[in-house]
C-alpha cells in the first residue's frame, strides 16, 4: 500500500455583505466539481508517472516515450475531465503501451465511466430514462444520454441482478401473482396486453417473503418448470394465490396445500356473477351471504385477539364458513349460474386452510396476497404510467434492477461496488486545513 500527498491550495472570494449559510453551502457545492477534478487529474498524472517508471525499472532500454494520445474525455460523477494519456513504445515487440489505461483498467471507448452511472440508473427505477438523465444533469451539471443510461442499466441488470440457485433456502410458502402490461416489438410494433408474473417465497410464519422469480409473457407451465429448477420444491408446503386459471394446476404439487386469497375470493365474485348475466341489483342476495362468511372477512386485528384458549371459537368460525358456503352453493342453480357455482365450489375448498393450519400448529399463515400486491404497487404504477409500452427483454431487465433497488435497498451500494469491480478503493488518511485572509 503506497501513500501520496497532494498539496491543495484553495482561494475563495468571500462577500463582505449579504452572505448567509445557504450562500456558503451553495458556493461550496458549485466548487466541488472543480476541486475534485483537480485532485483527479493530479492523481492520474502521479499514477501514470509511477507506471511508466516501473516499466523502465524492468528494462530501461526496452521502453521509450512515444508522446501522448489526443485528449480523451472521462465523464465522472463529479464532472468531465480532458486527459491526454502518455504512450510508451515497446522496442522488442514494436507495440505501443498506454500505462495509465492498463494500470487503472480504463475501458478504451467509454467516456462515461461506470462509476458515473449509479445515480442515473438508480433514478431510472422511478423515472423515465429521459427524466433520469435530465435530473442528473440538473444536479451535477452533466449527465449521460437516455440511451447511455438504458444501456448501462441493462449491463448492470445482466451482471448483478439475476436470480441464483435457491435450493439451499428452506422456503415453506410460495405466493405467485401477475398483472397485465403493454408490450411492443421491433420498430415499435404494438403487441398488445401480455402478462407480467412474479413469485415470492417465505421460509415460514413471520419470515420475510423473497422474490424468487419474475417473468414476461410466460405461461404458468413454463414458470413452474423454472421454479422447480431454482427452488427446493419438495420443501414447499403451502401455495397462496388468487386462483388464476392455470396457476394452481401447474404450481401446486402433490403434498402441497392451497390457500386461496380471501380478498380476491370476495372481490372477484361479482364479476363471475356478471359473467352469468346476473346484473348488480340481482346480485345482492348472493353477495350478502358471501359478506357473512367468516373466512372472507377475517382480519389481522382478529388474529391479534385470539389465543390458545380460543380454539373452539376458531373451530366454530371454520364450521360456519363451510355452512355458509354450502348455503350459497345450494342457491346457485347449475343451469342458470354455472360459472358462479363452479367458482364458489372451488373457492370453498381452499379458502379455509389458514383456520385448519392454526388449529393444527397454532400459527397463522398468510391468507391474502396483500404482501405481493403492496410490494408491487409502486412497480406497476411505474410500468403503466411512465414508458407505457415495453419490449419483453427491456422490461425484464429493468424489473431485475427495480427488485434490487426497491426491495433490498440495503444491498444496493454493495451491488454497485461489485459491479464496479472495486477491490480496494483509495482512502483518505488525514487532512489538514488552514486559512489566511488575503
Amino acid at each position: 500500500m503506497s501513500e501520496i500527498q497532494i498539496d491543495l491550495t484553495l482561494t475563495f472570494n468571500i462577500p463582505d455583505e449579504g452572505l448567509n449559510v445557504n450562500g456558503l453551502l451553495f458556493g461550496l457545492k458549485n466548487s466541488n466539481s472543480q476541486i475534485m477534478l483537480g485532485i483527479l487529474k493530479t492523481l492520474l498524472t502521479a499514477i501514470e508517472q509511477r507506471a511508466i517508471q516501473e516499466l523502465k525499472n524492468d528494462d530501461e532500454d526496452r521502453y521509450i516515450r512515444n508522446g501522448r494520445q489526443r485528449a480523451r474525455t472521462l465523464k465522472t460523477s463529479f464532472g468531465s475531465l480532458q486527459y491526454r494519456f502518455a504512450q510508451i513504445k515497446d522496442q522488442h515487440t514494436d507495440t505501443t503501451i498506454v500505462p495509465l489505461r492498463e494500470a487503472l483498467k480504463i475501458p478504451k471507448y467509454r467516456r462515461y465511466q461506470d462509476e458515473s452511472m449509479e445515480s442515473a440508473v438508480g433514478l431510472a427505477v422511478h423515472l423515465s430514462f429521459n427524466r433520469s438523465d435530465k435530473e442528473v444533469t440538473r444536479i451535477r451539471g452533466s449527465g449521460a444520454s437516455k440511451w447511455t443510461v438504458w444501456r448501462r442499466l441493462h449491463e448492470f441488470s445482466d451482471r448483478k441482478c439475476q436470480f441464483e440457485n435457491m435450493k439451499k433456502i428452506p422456503y415453506t410458502f410460495l405466493m405467485p401473482d401477475g398483472t397485465g402490461v403493454h408490450l411492443q416489438g421491433s420498430k415499435g410494433k404494438d403487441l398488445g396486453q401480455k402478462q407480467m408474473r412474479w413469485a415470492l417465497a417465505s421460509c415460514g410464519v413471520g419470515q420475510d417473503f423473497d422474490l424468487v422469480g419474475i417473468w414476461i409473457d410466460k405461461s404458468w407451465a413454463e414458470i413452474a418448470k423454472e421454479l422447480k429448477s431454482r427452488l427446493n420444491y419438495d420443501h414447499l408446503e403451502v401455495l397462496i394465490s388468487d386462483g388464476e386459471p392455470g396457476l394452481i394446476d401447474n404450481l401446486l404439487e402433490e403434498g402441497m396445500r392451497h390457500q386461496r386469497c380471501t380478498i380476491h375470493g370476495k372481490r372477484d365474485f361479482p364479476y363471475i356473477l356478471y359473467a352469468d348475466h346476473i346484473k348488480k341489483p340481482e346480485q345482492k342476495e348472493f353477495r350478502d351471504i358471501l359478506e357473512s362468511i367468516p373466512a372472507l372477512n377475517f382480519s389481522k386485528t382478529q388474529i391479534e385477539k385470539l389465543s390458545e384458549k380460543d380454539r373452539e371459537k376458531v373451530a366454530e368460525l371454520w364450521k360456519k364458513t363451510e355452512t355458509s358456503f354450502d348455503e350459497l352453493i345450494g342457491m346457485l342453480d347449475p343451469e342458470k349460474y354455472p360459472k358462479a357455482l363452479t367458482y364458489i365450489q372451488n373457492l370453498s375448498k381452499h379458502v379455509t386452510l389458514f383456520f385448519q393450519w392454526w388449529l393444527e400448529k397454532n400459527e397463522w399463515i398468510p391468507f391474502t396476497s396483500n404482501i405481493i400486491e403492496n410490494r408491487f404497487s409502486q412497480v406497476k404504477n411505474r410500468i403503466k404510467r411512465i414508458g407505457r409500452r415495453w419490449s419483453d427483454t427491456g422490461l425484464l431487465k429493468w424489473l431485475m434492477v427495480v427488485i434490487k433497488k426497491i426491495f433490498t435497498p440495503e444491498k444496493w451500494d454493495e451491488l454497485w461496488k461489485q459491479f464496479l469491480q472495486i477491490n480496494e478503493p483509495i482512502e483518505l488518511l488525514k487532512m489538514s486545513v488552514s486559512y489566511r485572509w488575503i
